[in-house]
């Protein structure tokens, strides 16, 4: 039976076109089931979970607050529309590192309104001691977001050394420039939202609740957390600053509902509702390859050679978390956007509602 639970779309209700046509609704409810089928175990203890997360025991422990989780949940958005569902899709889950790709949306609105220069050095805009001498000037923000920065030292009491993601697929360049290694690294991560923060000189929650989560009509459930150390000194007041990710506590806690909600922002364009939330030059930008990883973007993986997701198609872009167990796909080619929280087998998701969805 074919049902359409709710209209997301930014362009307006009714969807321009059938959100069915060219889907097997047999198949994508198949597909959710099976999905809901494969929880990941140990999630309702989170300490515990996240402690068996992090390889180096001498910096395991956690400096922000944690959510333990619950069932899998997701949606599947066709031309705006929910599709399918399974689990809680409106219950708020710890995003782990799908973080990341909200970290460079908010990024662009720093861009869009001319803060922002991606190709400048970082330390042409804030002054901060971590981007003095000369590697830290040759940072530029486009290092900082697509994870080619190769920046080493200390923040919140966590070195990048800890981050065994580093060294697991061999493409740092230890001890070379900005830009010509590429490495998965949390502190890294938090380095550019401290550098985003001095920049807008705001809490980076604020901003992405005023410019997009209130504009694409988002919930009020949802939440953004640092650690309990980190924090700017700015102009006499005390900023906190947040994590882009979960490896110590904290980072994004959203529902799949309006994570899909992001990712349907990005799959218009930047558009929602005839407005321009964020510039179809920033989208075009998330999605550019990097030059030393071209299967990454500005904190997006890119799936054109499959390498992300082989059993997936080629067209998708996607914000992933813990291994994949958060998802955000987002596919142009079939007008469709995927949001999964705490469910295993994500590439088997992917693969049976892309065999479900007809390309538009």
């Amino acid at each position: 039976m074919r049902t359409t639970a709710q209209v997301l779309d930014g362009t307006g209700t009714p969807a321009p076109a059938d959100p069915w046509e060219g889907v097997d609704p047999e198949e994508l409810a198949r597909a959710a089931r099976a999905q809901f089928a494969r929880p990941v175990p140990g999630i309702e203890d989170m300490a515990g979970y996240l402690a068996a997360q992090v390889a180096d025991d001498s910096h395991r422990d956690v400096l922000g607050p944690l959510l333990d989780g619950k069932d899998p949940s997701g949606v599947v958005v066709r031309r705006g529309t929910v599709l399918a569902s399974w689990g809680d899709p409106a219950r708020e889950e710890m995003a782990y590192s799908a973080t990341k790709s909200v970290l460079s949306l908010v990024a662009g609105i720093a861009y869009d309104d001319g803060l922002l220069h991606l190709d400048a050095p970082v330390s042409a805009a804030v002054g901060l001691p971590q981007f003095e001498g000369a590697h830290g000037r040759a940072i530029t923000w486009r290092h900082l977001l697509d994870q080619t920065s190769q920046w080493e030292g200390e923040l919140w009491s966590k070195p990048t050394s800890v981050d065994a993601q580093s060294t697991r697929e061999g493409t740092e360049s230890a001890g070379g420039p900005p830009g010509e290694g590429w490495a998965y690294n949390d502190v890294r991560v938090n380095l550019a939202a401290l550098a985003l923060t001095a920049l807008v000189r705001r809490p980076l929650p604020e901003l992405l609740q005023e410019r997009i989560m209130t504009p694409i009509g988002a919930s009020q459930d949802w939440s953004w957390h640092g650690y309990d150390n980190s924090v700017l000194e700015l102009d006499g007041a005390r900023l906190p600053v947040v994590s882009g990710g979960a490896h110590w506590g904290g980072g994004l806690w959203i529902s799949a509902l309006d994570l899909a909600r992001l990712g349907q922002l990005c799959l218009r364009g930047g558009q929602w509702g005839g407005r321009q939330v964020v510039s179809a030059r920033w989208v075009d930008e998330l999605w550019t390859p990097c030059a030393v990883k071209p299967e990454y973007g500005l904190s997006w993986w890119l799936n054109d050679d499959r390498t992300v997701w082989p059993a997936a198609p080629t067209t998708g872009r996607c914000a992933r978390g813990n291994g994949g167990t958060h998802l955000l796909w987002v596919d142009p080619a079939r007008d469709l956007v995927i949001s999964s929280r705490w469910g295993a087998g994500p590439e088997t998701l992917l693969a049976e509602v892309s065999k479900a969805v007809e390309p538009a």
